[in-house]
């Protein structure tokens, strides 16, 4: 028994398939982590989603940044772009069914001593603060505000509500966060590699944190990281869609395995051009 976690995917159905068959995955007797980001750039966004759900017994996941935005386009808050690739989930007969389940899904998920997110943590959050904010955060997108969760429309400094301003931040730290300042302050625009940061932004988890030394955070969303093991933290966003490759790491010994990417879906970032 095994469990692999497996880096954002952004509709590489294909390419999961071969890195499941690269690692002898068996749904019966090994276990997923996916950090997020199921679907959209990439050109299998439908047939992920559709995989997901049907082993939903074997595979735990998160909610990351572009699986919102799937939610939020759904319940008519959404701000897509040319590059979206969900109209296919938009327009299937199974479309409400798929939605459904998507937003019973957590934003941070505890496994053994394992921590999965699909962006970041805020350096002043302990675990349990993670935990109870996402648990807010996730309460709401279950119920009938989450279209005010999720609206990206919202003019600067007005109040939704207390409950769900929090919530609101909650859900950017957790699935948009890459670098902050010391305060947590978030820089939302960034997407390059550590080495062009400028002060006072550094990497999220380079700041000091009251969290616990015992726990393993593992992430995605920064395919400019790439992957990067350290003792307490895993980053394995390995840009399959910017034809790259999608990354998976076995947790009891942290082998890691890579399927390259078949083909670029969507432009390539300048900043991904390179790997850091």
């Amino acid at each position: 028994m095994s469990t692999y976690a497996i880096g954002d995917i952004h509709g590489c159905f294909d390419e999961l398939i071969l890195l499941l068959d690269r690692v002898g995955f068996s749904p019966g007797r090994d276990t997923l982590l996916l950090t997020g980001d199921l679907i959209n750039r990439g050109p299998k966004s439908l047939e992920t989603l559709r995989w997901a759900r049907r082993h939903e017994g074997c595979l735990r996941l998160v909610l990351g940044n572009h699986d919102l935005h799937l939610i939020a386009t759904a319940l008519g808050v959404g701000k897509g772009d040319s590059r979206d690739t969900i109209d296919d989930i938009l327009k299937a007969s199974d479309c409400p069914t798929l939605i459904d389940w998507l937003r019973e899904m957590p934003l941070l998920l505890r496994v053994g001593d394992f921590y999965l997110v699909h962006a970041g943590l805020h350096p002043d959050w302990s675990f349990e603060v993670a935990r109870l904010r996402a648990r807010e955060a996730e309460s709401i997108l279950q119920g009938r505000f989450a279209a005010d969760l999720l609206r990206r429309d919202v003019p600067s400094g007005l109040s939704l509500g207390e409950g769900i301003d929090r919530a609101r931040e909650s859900i950017a730290c957790l699935t948009r966060l890459r670098a902050c300042d010391a305060a947590g302050a978030m820089n939302a625009r960034f997407i390059g590699p550590p080495r062009d940061l400028s002060p006072p932004f550094r990497p999220w988890f380079d700041w000091p944190s009251p969290r616990e030394t015992d726990k393993t955070i593992v992430f995605g969303h920064w395919a400019a990281l790439d992957v990067m093991i350290r003792e307490r933290l895993i980053a394995l966003d390995s840009g399959c869609v910017w034809n790259r490759c999608l990354s998976a790491l076995r947790l009891e010994d942290r082998a890691l395995f890579q399927q390259p990417s078949k083909t670029a879906a969507s432009p390539v970032p300048p900043e991904l051009l390179e790997k850091p």
